[in-house]
């Protein structure tokens, strides 16, 4: 991958991360919580969404170390549950939105594409196509992981009795550190092997 596609790609997956951000606090609105919208949250502006690390520095680093799972993450839109109306409920359907809005930027970008294939030459910009669409099914694959603070565990907390979500949940603090474990080359679980094949699979289905 040369170093303009590079730049691309986190260009791509800075907005895409954004739009999931934004996709929480949007539908939190809805439910009844105008946290993330009281506190500037809902708009495509980059600079209250970057976190310099999980927003540029990772996924850089991932990029540049030619990584098959490249991911990173904007900031996380501030979410009040108790101003939603079913707060266990209605935080599932908040955590689902993200993942969701990736996928259908993903679904919506492959739909066009097949469309327009047939009167685009140029490698590049079938390279950013293709670009676009990876990396928002790898977001929305790797954020229903079932493994605090990922939007998965918050979707999972919902089937378990109140106590237990909440032990769960906890797992959050450290959650980051699980997730960096299972996806180097010497864990037990070969995460980062599953979340290829998976995006594979899904490339697949989109007949890509």
């Amino acid at each position: 991958m040369n170093i303009e596609l590079i730049l691309i790609s986190l260009v791509i997956l800075i907005f895409s991360a954004i739009l999931h951000e934004i996709a929480h606090g949007w539908v939190a609105n809805r439910l009844g919580d105008p946290t993330a919208r009281l506190l500037g949250r809902l708009t495509l502006n980059p600079i209250p969404h970057i976190d310099p690390f999980m927003s540029i520095l990772l996924p850089l680093l991932l990029l540049l170390g030619g990584s098959p799972v490249v991911f990173g993450a904007a900031k996380p839109v501030p979410v009040d549950p108790f101003n939603l109306r079913e707060p266990k409920k209605d935080m599932a359907l908040v955590s689902l939105a993200g993942p969701l809005t990736n996928f259908l930027i993903a679904f919506i970008v492959a739909f066009i594409f097949k469309f327009t294939a047939p009167f685009i030459s140029d490698p590049f910009i079938l390279a950013v196509i293709y670009t676009i669409i990876q990396l928002n099914l790898l977001l929305g694959i790797f954020n229903l992981l079932p493994i605090p603070p990922l939007d998965g565990s918050k979707i999972f907390a919902m089937l378990l009795p109140d106590d237990m979500a909440r032990t769960y949940l906890g797992v959050g603090s450290f959650g980051i550190f699980i997730l960096f474990f299972l996806l180097m080359p010497f864990s037990p679980i070969p995460l980062g092997a599953i979340l290829s094949n998976l995006l594979s699979t899904m490339m697949g289905l989109l007949g890509l």
